[in-house]
């Protein structure tokens, strides 16, 4: 602690794929962010991008931070990096991409059931989870690519995450962080590595363990930097690479949420919130607890999928007036949003909106879809973005009760991170909702902040994953509920958004049978 000490943390999310540049005591000195598509579809419900996109924005990320850095980087003592979760990259044997990857945002799906033991079967069955399993075989990407792409499935010498591709591009070694793997891949969730032979996730997908890259805990050494990558990228050459974690669980740890009590909630393309336990525990029935940073911890998580997608989905089609502004101003569209947010009360004059985008949220089932009800005269295009953000955080409302509910443990700290975070008026609707102070880091770049803090400990910089947090870890504003809004959420919340789905249900069966969707 007495030289300075710095990290490289390079967070690949769904927008951008950010370079950064923390201190031993979690401060953020240089940054830089390169725009990304997200995906491309060539069908309805499709979603992939090229994997060498993925690494090709890495790249320029990284050349557009060294002119940011005002010290040799030689002091830069190790990287890490993270990335969006559940993307398929199939790897051929000569460790280039045959197809697309798949993100995380892709749909399709086949419509075969796995081959399991008659035994097996029944005792699925038993236990309820026949449903579940089918889930993991009809929705993994490896299974539409051995029934829909038979030939080139047949040429799959490795079947990686994002992460795992993005690691072998920096160090020419077929490896991946633990708390990466989240995705239908034959991962044990229990356990915290890849299943034994017995298990049933080995014949719900079609991969095979030489497949698979070897797993690294949190802190260990997953490689080092290879001549070719330091010559793309611009670090140096031999820099150890740090195992994190995946983007939310980099995101978890990098807000100082270390216990069952502590909510970290991310508003982010996908919003989520978070708890860590020493315990595995599933907040829904079948749906795993992922791994956490700190090895042999779970992140039991409750997600809106497409959460603060609606955002820029917003912005795109209603907030051509804000990016005009903006584009003449200089700034941001975002911040300009947040004078609509100003311009309406507490619970919108009464319209209300679910944000069931994705296939299912929480509670609700595959059939679920987004909502608005209330509707009046009254209502403008500023009352419609309130109520979306008023919506989304009822729905992480709902989750923080089931967290709860499956924990045992009630919330007594909720910090809030991702780019949502940045908006004061999105700070105070999450402490009215809630019900409760909430907090902001001082960098929402928390992801990277995560990334950072495994890097940290790797090196031996920090002694171990608490030390580290306690030390690169501090709050920067807190937002106290208002007693007035927080009765009119409370009200509208129980009387009306949690019996929402109950009624709307029928309608959401009888539209997915009319039109399929």
């Amino acid at each position: 602690m007495n030289k300075p000490a710095y990290f490289l943390a390079i967070d690949n999310g769904t927008q951008s794929v950010r370079a950064m540049i923390f201190d031993q005591l979690g401060t953020l000195v240089a940054k830089s962010k390169v725009e990304i598509e997200p995906y491309f579809s060539t069908q309805p419900g499709w979603a992939e991008q090229e994997a060498d996109y993925f690494w090709t924005s890495l790249c320029e990320a990284c050349q557009q931070l060294w002119p940011m850095v005002d010290f040799p980087i030689e002091k830069i003592i190790g990287v890490s990096i993270t990335t969006q979760r559940a993307t398929a990259v199939a790897m051929g044997s000569d460790n280039q991409p045959l197809r697309p990857a798949i993100t995380y945002m892709d749909q399709r799906q086949v419509d075969t059931q796995p081959q399991l033991g008659a035994l097996e079967s029944a005792l699925m069955s038993l236990i309820k989870a026949k449903g579940f399993v089918d889930q993991v075989h009809q929705q993994a990407e490896a299974s539409w690519m051995a029934q829909e792409e038979p030939q080139l499935w047949d040429k799959v010498d490795k079947f990686l995450l994002l992460s795992g591709y993005q690691t072998y591009k920096l160090t020419g070694q077929y490896t991946d962080a633990v708390a990466s793997q989240v995705g239908y891949v034959p991962f044990d969730f229990k356990k915290l590595g890849w299943a034994a032979t017995s298990d049933w996730k080995w014949r719900a997908v079609p991969i095979r363990a030489e497949m698979l890259p070897e797993l690294k805990a949190a802190g260990q050494i997953l490689g080092h930097i290879s001549p070719e990558a330091a010559l793309q990228t611009g670090i140096p050459e031999g820099l150890a690479v740090i195992s994190s974690g995946s983007d939310k669980a980099c995101e978890v740890l990098g807000t100082g949420c270390l216990d069952a009590e502590t909510g970290s909630l991310s508003y982010g393309t996908m919003a989520t919130l978070n708890i860590t336990s020493d315990r595995y525990l599933e907040a829904i029935a079948y749906h795993p607890a992922y791994p956490g940073v700190i090895p042999g911890s779970f992140n039991v998580e409750v997600m809106v999928e497409r959460g603060y997608w609606m955002v820029n989905w917003f912005k795109q089609q209603f907030g051509l007036h804000e990016q005009n502004l903006a584009d003449k101003s200089g700034v941001a569209p975002e911040t300009l949003f947040d004078e609509l947010l100003k311009a309406v009360p507490a619970g919108s004059m009464g319209l209300i909106l679910q944000p069931y985008w994705g296939t299912g949220t929480n509670s609700a089932g595959p059939e679920a879809k987004g909502a608005i009800v209330g509707f009046s005269d009254v209502h403008t295009r500023a009352h419609m973005y309130r109520a979306m953000i008023e919506g989304l955080t009822y729905a992480l409302r709902e989750g923080k009760e089931l967290l709860e509910k499956r924990s045992g443990k009630p919330l007594r700290r909720l910090v809030v991170s991702g780019g949502g975070s940045q908006s004061d008026q999105i700070m105070q609707i999450t402490a009215d909702i809630f019900g409760m102070p909430v907090e902001r880091p001082h960098t929402y770049e928390a992801s990277g902040l995560g990334a950072a803090i495994a890097t940290a400990v790797g090196t031996g910089i920090h002694s171990d994953f608490e030390t580290a947090v306690s030390q690169m870890t501090h709050v920067a504003d807190r937002f106290e509920p208002v007693p007035a809004n927080q009765h009119i959420y409370n009200e509208l919340y129980n009387k009306v958004y949690k019996k929402m789905y109950g009624h709307l249900k029928p309608g959401y069966q009888a539209i997915k049978s009319i039109v399929g969707l």
